[in-house]
């Protein structure tokens, strides 16, 4: 009998129970001995997941820069000299040849991002019809527009909307040295609403912004303790913008960060741990490790929103070397 068969055949997830995790605990297993850690966070990978599989995301951004909030970390925000220019939405024409083009490349999943607090009326009219056509193309389809209200989450979910994306950034104890235009409460309230419409969860954060272990804990414990904790978690680590606050901020260990992913996989077993932005400065082997330790999902494709990303060239020969295929191909 064929033992690959057997041990990869299927990708079925578990049902999993909640699980109420305290803070003290995820900081345990932040504390684990590398291999230790590891050898958990694969166990629990397998569980749930085929190892070698990798599901592909591909992100637009369809409306760049003058955001008025004044988040630390980004080059988009009205409040940071960074250089990247406020633009207009783009035209649906543009937004659907750019995810026809990702489809073409791999990526099963289309995430559409806007610099904004939140979307005016006329804003989330643009967005529906950009998010019906991304879905008429066959694609998975995300979004990332800022806070919303109840009316907004149910136009998104009437236009076919399988994921929105609003991350927690960071811990609820480190938010307010990286943000002051919104409070924490306003994202938890937002991802409620987004719950409530039916919806999938995509929520994440930063990591090497300064916060200290603990407070990485805190977040990562936050995120696994909704009820149901997210599809999707993206963990992010920071790219350097000059002209933005953080830009002097110290670079995290690689291995810290491989840890967050392990110990991300742990407390959210069945959900797709996406690297995010800051792949880009990762080597091969840190990015393989991430694998290891959980990742089975990426953004892919040569940009982010407005930072740089791993050629689709660099990503494809990157799985090929670890034996590692798309979500999309048929195994």
């Amino acid at each position: 009998m064929n033992t690959q068969t057997i041990t990869f055949h299927h990708a079925v997830k578990k049902p999993v129970i909640p699980q109420s995790w305290r803070v003290d605990e995820v900081v345990a297993l932040f504390d684990l001995p590398f291999a230790d850690l590891m050898y958990r966070a694969q166990q629990v990978h397998r569980e749930h997941f085929d190892p070698n599989q990798v599901q592909l995301s591909t992100l637009l951004s369809i409306k760049t820069g003058g955001c008025s909030e004044d988040c630390g970390y980004c080059p988009q925000s009205a409040f940071h000299s960074t250089g990247v220019e406020d633009r207009k939405m783009l035209e649906l024409d543009a937004v659907v040849t750019a995810a026809k083009a990702a489809q073409a490349a791999g990526a099963d999943r289309f995430c559409m991002g806007a610099a904004w607090r939140e979307p005016s009326e006329a804003d989330m009219l643009s967005v529906v019809e950009m998010v019906k056509a991304v879905r008429g193309l066959g694609m998975e389809t995300c979004a990332t527009l800022g806070m919303l209200n109840d009316v907004q989450t149910d136009q998104l979910k009437e236009a076919g909307l399988d994921y929105y994306n609003h991350n927690l950034d960071t811990s609820p104890e480190f938010y307010g040295d990286i943000i002051s235009t919104r409070d924490y409460q306003d994202r938890l309230d937002t991802l409620e609403r987004v719950r409530r419409a039916g919806m999938h969860v995509c929520s994440g954060g930063i990591v090497g912004m300064g916060e200290n272990l603990t407070q990485r804990a805190q977040l990562l414990a936050q995120l696994a303790n909704m009820n149901p904790y997210p599809e999707s978690v993206p963990i992010n680590n920071l790219v350097k913008v000059e002209g933005t606050p953080l830009a002097e901020t110290a670079d995290l260990d690689p291995l810290d960060f491989v840890r967050t992913i392990a110990v991300a996989r742990i407390t959210m077993p069945s959900a797709r741990v996406r690297l995010s932005a800051g792949r880009q400065q990762m080597s091969d082997a840190i990015q393989a490790l991430c694998f290891l330790a959980g990742a089975n999902s990426i953004f892919y494709g040569e940009q982010l929103l407005t930072t740089g990303n791993p050629e689709v060239e660099r990503d494809r020969a990157l799985m090929d070397k670890l034996g590692m295929y798309p979500f999309a191909d048929k195994h």
